[in-house]
C-alpha cells in the first residue's frame, strides 16, 4: 500500500516513536495529524514541519475529549495508538491503585479508543495499538499485565473488524530511550541504557526509527491483522 494522500492519525505523536512515525508518513507523503499532551512539544513539531501536519492537545484517555475529535474531523485511513505506561515492581511491591492505574492507562485507554475509532477508520483501514515485551513480572507485573491484555485485544478486535476490510495489530517494543524516561538523570539513563542492553540477544537497546519502522510496515502491509510484532532485539526469544 502507498501512504501518499492517505489520513492518518498517532495518539501520542509529539514525541517519541510517535513523532518519529509521523515524520516517516510524512516521508510518504501521507496527511498526518498528532494528538498530544503537551502544547509546547506540539507547537515545536508543528513549527518545523507544518506541510501536511496538523495537532491538537488533549487527553486521548478522557471519553469525551475523544469523542469530541473524532466527531469533528473527518474519517482517519490509519490511526495509531502509543497510549500506555510503565510500572516497576512485582505484584507485592505496588498498591492496588497503581496496578489499576496502569492496566486503565495500557489496556482500557485503548479499547476505549477502539470503541470510539473503528468507526472513523476508512474501509481498508488499521488501527495499530502499542504493548511491550520483557522484564520478568517479579518486576515488571503492572506493565506485563497490560501488555497481555493489549495482545488480547488485537486478536479479537482483528477479528471483529475484518468483515469491514478494517485491520489491527501491535507493535511491542522493549525498553527503549524515549521521553518516557524523562524523570531519569542522564546518568541514570544512561546506566539504565547499559543494564537492559546486557539482557538483551544483540546487546544493544533499540533506536527510536527501528521501532517506528515497525508502525509504518503494519500501517502498509494490507494482509496484517491481529499481528503483534516485537521489537526487543531477540528479548521475545529467551
Amino acid at each position: 500500500m502507498k501512504l501518499k494522500n492517505k489520513r492518518i492519525l498517532i495518539i501520542g505523536g509529539t514525541s517519541g516513536f510517535g513523532k518519529e512515525l509521523a515524520l516517516q508518513c510524512l516521508q510518504q507523503g501521507s496527511y498526518v495529524s498528532v494528538i498530544g499532551r503537551s502544547n509546547t512539544h506540539l507547537k515545536e513539531f508543528i513549527a518545523t514541519n507544518m506541510q501536511h501536519l496538523s495537532g491538537v492537545v488533549l487527553d486521548a484517555t478522557e471519553q469525551r475529549q475523544l469523542a469530541d475529535f473524532f466527531a469533528n474531523h473527518r474519517a482517519f485511513d490509519h490511526i495509531v495508538s502509543t497510549l500506555g505506561g510503565t510500572m516497576s515492581g512485582g505484584f507485592l511491591d505496588n498498591s492496588l491503585v497503581e496496578f489499576r492505574k496502569v492496566i486503565d492507562d495500557k489496556f482500557f485507554a485503548n479499547l476505549q479508543l477502539a470503541q470510539l475509532a473503528v468507526s472513523h477508520l476508512n474501509k481498508g483501514g488499521s488501527l495499530t495499538f502499542t504493548s511491550g515485551t520483557g522484564g520478568h513480572p517479579s518486576t515488571a507485573s503492572g506493565a506485563i499485565v497490560g501488555n497481555h491484555a493489549i495482545n488480547l485485544l488485537v486478536k479479537g478486535l482483528a477479528v471483529e473488524v475484518a468483515p469491514e476490510q478494517k485491520r489491527i495489530n501491535a507493535v511491542a517494543p522493549t525498553w527503549t530511550v524515549t521521553g518516557l524516561w524523562r524523570d531519569l538523570s542522564p546518568a541514570e539513563l544512561q546506566q539504565q541504557e547499559k543494564t537492559v542492553a546486557a539482557s538483551i540477544p544483540l546487546e544493544r537497546t533499540a533506536k527510536i526509527t527501528e521501532v517506528a519502522s515497525a508502525y509504518l510496515y503494519l500501517i502498509m502491509n494490507d494482509f496484517m491483522t491481529g499481528q503483534i510484532i516485537n521489537v526487543d532485539g531477540g528479548v521475545s526469544a529467551l
